[in-house]
């Protein structure tokens, strides 16, 4: 089907095209599955079939509404045929190219098909020998802007830049189609014909920017989403350091326990090492940063029984006010033990006598409320102040929570010298495992 267009009705159409190919680029980026497609490099046989389910269909359509309609502008063939092959290689190039030209085949346009699929396999040939397949996602509108530097550098350093590879190819099959459809009849190849060779620089100049408008949307989203896995990757170090900085203060306060009554009780410190070893499980669980509270009592439990011990049961009571309903709830993993072993180690093992720790959970309205109270000596302000500057401990356990709530907790202390201490943290609901993990 010959299509001959000059002057104001090119430009017009020529716009619209890169319009459209900009629009659709930028409305399949907002489907998870498709950014995930587009953020891997290597994909295997499944992700390459999705990215061929993406990407058809849409480009089909627009070659549909070309054929039925007349809308020259939706039809996007050869470069949806080269986007698939120098996004996806030289099977999704092939077959993505030979299927979104099955319907002008019908239309007797008899090389509509070969051409697709031998622009894609070709793109996918270029994908394959780049040795950096990140130097693809240079491909920007405005590469041959810098075609100058680089024939520079070519001729200073001998030094290429592999972008400037997919740019030429696409302006080298623009151009070979253009010459092929003047040289065939005018039905067997769908072509936008200038009238000439300033309108057909136009007519390429489309072609390249469809594509490059295509990667530049799928790069900055690439882009976004590398910084995102970085902000986790930092996050879950954070997390790590923290933990780490958490987990040797109790081990040493433990040992040193075990180490004590080995000397004069051996049966009490074998009944120290199983409650220890239970702790020891739990500690190696480190993969996981939420757990049930039901969990991180238990491990409270284990923590204490081996403190009374230590202590002696005159000198450290602990009471727990338990809500059932928030047994399930999960809470970040070593929330309660940095402040259990803080309010032994500095409000009640200065006391001679009487020392006790109340827990309290509630569940309500969709958070979790948990209180831990001592009577033991309290802190002064300035020991207040240092828990939410920074400092092992406490701290962490605010830092903790800031990292994974963000501003939807609250955490209160309440402290008064030679009363004892109140610490409050209020925390949003993760009912589930799978709420937990994401």
């Amino acid at each position: 089907m010959d299509t001959l267009l000059e002057g104001r009705d090119l430009l017009f159409t020529l716009v619209l095209k890169v319009g459209f190919a900009a629009a659709l680029a930028a409305l399949l980026v907002r489907f998870r599955s498709f950014r995930k497609l587009v953020f891997t490099e290597e994909r295997d046989s499944d992700q390459k079939v999705m990215l061929l389910l993406f990407l058809v269909p849409p480009l089909a359509i627009g070659v549909m509404l070309r054929l039925v309609g007349g809308y020259r502008f939706f039809d996007l063939t050869l470069e949806g045929s080269f986007l698939m092959g120098l996004i996806g290689g030289r099977i999704v190039g092939l077959l993505g190219g030979s299927l979104i030209s099955l319907l002008p085949f019908g239309f007797h346009e008899w090389l509509s098909a070969p051409m697709a699929a031998l622009v894609g396999l070709l793109a996918g040939v270029i994908r394959d020998g780049m040795p950096e397949k990140e130097d693809i996602w240079h491909f920007g509108p405005f590469l041959f802007l810098g075609i100058p530097q680089w024939l520079w550098r070519l001729v200073r350093d001998r030094k290429g830049h592999w972008a400037m590879l997919p740019l030429f190819a696409c302006v080298a099959f623009e151009v070979a189609l253009i010459e092929m459809a003047n040289a065939l009849p005018s039905n067997w190849v769908f072509l936008i014909r200038p009238s000439n060779w300033g309108y057909a620089a136009l007519v390429v100049l489309s072609s390249v920017m469809c594509v490059a408008m295509a990667v530049k949307i799928w790069n900055n989203t690439r882009i976004e989403m590398n910084l995102e896995q970085n902000q986790q990757l930092l996050l879950r170090a954070r997390m790590d350091a923290l933990t780490s900085q958490i987990n040797p203060h109790f081990l040493f306060n433990t040992l040193n326990t075990v180490s004590s009554l080995i000397r004069f009780d051996p049966d009490m410190a074998r009944g120290v090492v199983l409650k220890l070893s239970n702790i020891l499980r739990r500690l190696l669980r480190k993969h996981e940063t939420f757990v049930p509270l039901r969990e991180e009592l238990a491990f409270i439990d284990d923590y204490l029984d081996i403190e009374v011990i230590r202590f002696g049961r005159d000198k450290l009571q602990f009471f727990k006010e338990i809500d059932e309903a928030s047994l399930d709830w999960f809470v970040p993993s070593m929330l309660l033990q940095p402040i259990v072993e803080n309010a032994i180690k500095h409000g009640l093992a200065p006391r001679l006598e009487g020392g006790q720790i109340h827990l309290r959970t509630e569940r309500r309205d969709g958070r979790l409320f948990i209180e831990i109270d001592d009577n033991g000596m309290g802190m002064p302000p300035e020991r207040l102040a240092e828990v939410y500057g920074g400092g092992i401990g406490i701290s962490n356990v605010h830092e903790r929570l800031r990292l994974l709530y963000g501003n939807q907790f609250a955490m209160n202390i309440h402290s008064q010298e030679g009363t004892g201490t109140q610490i409050r943290i209020e925390i949003p609901e993760l009912a589930t495992e799978e709420a937990a993990a994401g």
